[in-house]
């Protein structure tokens, strides 16, 4: 075999491989015995067909074989024999390749960079802790309360009002025939709630108890009955009571309907959740300020093919999002492409980088790492854990995909456990503001929101970001007719 280096610059290498004809015959010969010991043909005994015979019916498919064979050993040659760590699958294209004569190849790869670990003691970083006052509990039980609210009758003569519950009877109609799923008796309906279709609640606004009525509502025109989206209808409703809304005591009982043994649990079950969170929220801060530190501190050249790869990648993703009517950010081309190779740079970096450190420290992903991540994913869908974890054993994708988080988090406890880390004690809002913006000065502490509202969609995510597929959720149980379509 012969090999001749055509370039080498930076991190890019090509070369031309030439594989003399007699070599390459050797091998297909060989194949071609091979299977002569196993092959029967007519006439034949079993290991017994000429190998003159199998190469007149077998012998494109061998030489096919036998070309995939020689590019593999031979590029696998050349790295070994250039001391080349690539850094992803060579590009190999056929230059010159006819039976009885040499077969001729090109091999471009990129390697990977030389990258030199240095001192992570040197790294000094601030890690945000809070904790949630009584204030903060005494916000969560609030709203536990306004949930598990009860309703009594009104006793004093007054209109219904939003927040009011009208217990009803009605019967709906469309084109003068009633349909399916549009009548009901002793029916409770919270005024404000957006149950119903739009408009219904807010013509029994202002009734009293023992009114009829027409409501006259038109259905939207996405309503999953198709007979009766877009459609005019008109209800007749009779009240029959009016009740008041009003929350439940804040006590053992409220407690109880929680799931907790009394108000002196629940009120540890809140503390311990709101703790919970905000070690989640102070720990991804940590990590996004030491890679930024990490990103700032090496430098070193990038694979133009990962970097590529990787801008492809995101570019991908946005359009995705983008077709599924996502709101996405708007720029022009220009800033879009700018924005998204360097997005892709700084993934690429710290990813080698990481990848760099977790294999001169032999740090490795055990099946305890990978199930641990599994149940805290699973944690995420009350009731459907068991649906989770059948996604990951039957979708080996997706375990390789959760495999490069769990790497990454390894990584980085490594690092922190070496880097100068000191806490800071901040409040509540200083550790949940943006951080792309300061934190505004709060007269009062604010609870932790359980859910952050929704984002534009961008591609900008964490350059360690490994992308979830989470396991789908239950859909709700379809409402009556009447009522508003999810």
């Amino acid at each position: 075999m012969q090999v001749t280096e055509t370039k080498n610059e930076g991190l890019s290498r090509e070369y031309t491989v030439l594989i003399p004809a007699d070599e390459f015959e050797a091998t297909v010969t060989d194949r071609l015995t091979e299977l002569s010991k196993t092959m029967q043909m007519p006439g034949f005994r079993k290991g017994k067909v000429p190998v003159s015979l199998l190469r007149k019916k077998y012998g494109q498919n061998v030489m096919g074989e036998a070309l995939e064979k020689a590019v593999q050993e031979g590029s696998a040659k050349v790295m070994q024999d250039n001391d080349l760590r690539p850094a992803m699958q060579p590009k190999i294209e056929i230059t010159s390749f006819e039976e009885g004569k040499d077969l001729e190849y090109t091999m471009a790869v990129d390697v990977m960079p030389e990258i030199e670990i240095g001192d992570f003691s040197k790294i000094k970083l601030e890690q945000l802790v809070t904790e949630a006052d009584e204030g903060e509990v005494d916000k969560t039980l609030e709203r536990m309360a306004d949930a598990y609210k009860t309703s009594e009758p009104v006793k004093r003569k007054r209109k219904a009002k939003a927040g009011d519950v009208v217990n009803i009877d009605f019967l709906g109609k469309v084109d003068g025939e009633e349909f399916a799923g549009g009548k009901a008796e002793g029916y409770d309906l919270e005024l404000g709630s957006n149950s119903f279709i739009p408009g219904f609640e807010d013509q029994l606004i202002g009734q009293n108890p023992g009114d009829e009525l027409d409501v006259n509502v038109k259905f939207p025109d996405e309503y999953g009955a198709e007979n009766l989206a877009g459609k005019d209808a008109v209800f007749s409703v009779k009240i029959n009571e009016l009740k008041e809304s009003k929350p439940s005591a804040i006590d053992d009982e409220l407690a109880k309907k929680a799931g907790m043994e009394n108000l002196d649990a629940l009120k540890t079950a809140i503390r311990e959740q709101h703790s919970q969170g905000f070690t989640r929220i102070s720990r991804e801060k940590l990590k996004r300020a030491l890679l930024d530190a990490l990103y700032d501190e090496y430098n070193f050249d990038l694979p133009t093919g990962l970097v590529e790869a990787e801008y492809e990648s995101i570019t991908k993703a946005f359009d995705q999002a983008k077709e599924a009517g996502q709101e996405v950010e708007e720029m022009s081309d220009e800033e879009r492409e700018e924005d998204f190779r360097s997005i892709a740079g700084r993934r690429v970096k710290l990813g080698l980088l990481f990848a760099e450190v977790g294999r001169a420290n032999n740090i490795q992903i055990t099946q305890d790492d990978l199930q641990k991540a599994i149940m805290i994913e699973a944690q995420n869908y009350p009731g459907q854990e068991q649906m989770v974890f059948k996604y990951y054993q039957e979708n080996p994708d997706a375990m390789q995909n959760l495999s490069g988080p769990v790497f990454e988090d390894k990584v980085t406890d490594f690092i922190l456990e070496l880097a100068n880390v000191t806490d800071k004690v901040v409040t509540v809002d200083e550790l949940m503001a943006d951080d792309d913006e300061p934190a505004k000065p709060a007269k009062k502490k604010t609870a932790a929101k359980k859910k952050a509202p929704a984002k534009k969609t961008t591609a900008k995510k964490d350059a360690d970001a490994g992308e979830k597929k989470p396991a789908a959720k239950k859909a709700p149980a379809k409402k009556a007719a009447a009522k508003k379509d999810d």
